[in-house]
């Protein structure tokens, strides 16, 4: 995993674990599994969008956001990166 999804990782970790006010992160655990998996469904036509629209840099944009509410869907099944990473070399031996 690399550092950046390491770090990202434990920081929405931290968020749940904590619930921080004012956080987005807590607003996403606070509104529920559901709440966050509509959201993940948004992005992940906003980044349908943007490969359609031919922008690069709107694509890697919104992938981000897609990989961001990924993590939090994740972390609210207490799940992690890891799993996903496990699960893909399983795949590919």
């Amino acid at each position: 995993m690399t550092d950046t999804m390491s770090r990202l990782s434990a920081i929405i970790t931290h968020r749940k674990a904590e619930l921080p006010a004012g956080s987005y992160t807590t607003q996403l655990f606070t509104a529920g599994e559901n709440e966050i998996v509509k959201k993940l469904g948004e992005e992940a036509i906003e980044v349908i969008v943007a490969a359609k629209a031919e922008s690069d840099d709107r694509l890697v944009y919104e992938m981000a956001d897609l990989v961001y509410h990924a993590l939090v869907l994740l972390a609210a099944r207490d799940l992690a990166w890891q799993d996903v990473e496990d699960e893909l070399a399983r795949r590919f031996r």
